[in-house]
């Protein structure tokens, strides 16, 4: 969840910002959309933004549809999308920005530290990741960062890329699966349901069932798609 600022962290990131104003000239602010469904997500981002002259929010949008539109029309500089929205998902929408040859920063701030979201967003082309229950000067000055052109990730989500990087220099994230783990997973990836699974490798529904349950829990994701997901960017359906 979106955490509470405080008035004494508030203050705190004003009074920083203040001194910074002495040290820096100053500088056409970045132009800000904010993507999001909930109302007072916006807000609450708008707020922390507006306390840092170096940003000026130009526009907010509550759907990834409604996110394209102005994209396109207002040319932001910087765009903090979510991931979980109603209608196009992040992941959709950013692929959608990215067709449509939108040139901003684009950084993901979400409640998600799943794998699977982190690696499918930024394979999709996000400039960052960032969580929201993160301090408020510290998701400030990631935020900065990345509207300068920098690659910005939250702690945790750097653990991940971090992980991946050790996969892929030693060994298939994958291996780590029973051979009918991986058969599941394969006839999961192809869009049957547990009945069919069952049905084509000629065993019962709940120990489809079963193996799913234990190859979520290796591959450390939440759900089928999400696996589904790491999969199909990892080995394709064969």
């Amino acid at each position: 969840m979106w955490q509470i600022w405080t008035i004494s962290a508030l203050k705190t990131i004003i009074i920083l910002i203040k001194l910074r104003r002495y040290s820096m000239p100053e500088v056409t602010p970045f132009q800000v959309l904010i993507v999001d469904d909930h109302p007072l997500m916006r807000r609450g981002i708008r707020q922390l933004l507006e306390l840092d002259p170096a940003f000026h929010v130009v526009a907010e949008a509550g759907d990834g549809a409604s996110a394209i539109d102005l994209a396109n029309r207002i040319e932001p500089d910087l765009i903090l999308l979510d991931l979980n929205m109603k209608g196009l998902s992040g992941l959709d929408t950013l692929n959608a920005l990215r067709r449509d040859g939108v040139t901003a920063q684009i950084i993901i701030l979400t409640v998600s530290d799943s794998a699977s979201d982190i690696y499918a967003l930024i394979d999709a082309g996000a400039d960052g990741y960032l969580l929201k229950d993160s301090d408020p000067e510290v998701l400030l000055e990631a935020i900065r960062k990345g509207a300068n052109g920098g690659k910005v990730f939250s702690d945790r989500v750097n653990e991940y890329l971090r992980e991946r990087e050790r996969f892929g220099a030693q060994e298939d994230p994958f291996s780590i699966l029973t051979e009918r783990e991986l058969d599941v997973l394969h006839e999961l990836a192809q869009g049957l349901s547990n009945k069919q699974i069952a049905s084509v490798l000629n065993i019962s529904e709940q120990t489809v069932k079963v193996h799913i349950r234990n190859l979520l829990r290796k591959l450390n994701v939440r759900s089928r798609v999400a696996a589904t997901i790491l999969f199909l960017q990892t080995r394709g359906i064969q």
